[in-house]
């Protein structure tokens, strides 16, 4: 605690600059890591519906929701074999 008390007035802002800099580093991490997972997709929102709910939605949205989880089923697929490639080549 001397030590702290050794150091003069002022030097607090410069820790949490540092603070305020890696959060900014990692909030920018993060939305790039969800960027390129597709994370953003506007459409998930279709993905809770099933067939029993087609007699609550218009034709345009029940046919919606078919389109996007046909579209998420092939995505799976596609990174489930991505995935076993990995695998493998390691």
């Amino acid at each position: 605690m001397n030590y702290l008390d050794s150091l003069g007035d002022g030097w607090t802002i410069y820790l949490w600059l540092v603070a305020g800099g890696l959060i900014i580093l990692a909030a920018i991490y993060g939305m790039r890591w969800a960027s390129r997972n597709e994370q953003f997709n506007e459409d998930i929102k279709y993905l809770v519906f099933s067939e029993s709910d087609k007699d609550k939605m218009t034709t345009s949205e029940y046919a919606k929701s078919r389109q996007v989880l046909a579209e998420q089923m092939a995505d799976h697929e596609r990174m489930k074999k991505q995935a076993e490639e990995r695998h493998r080549a390691a």
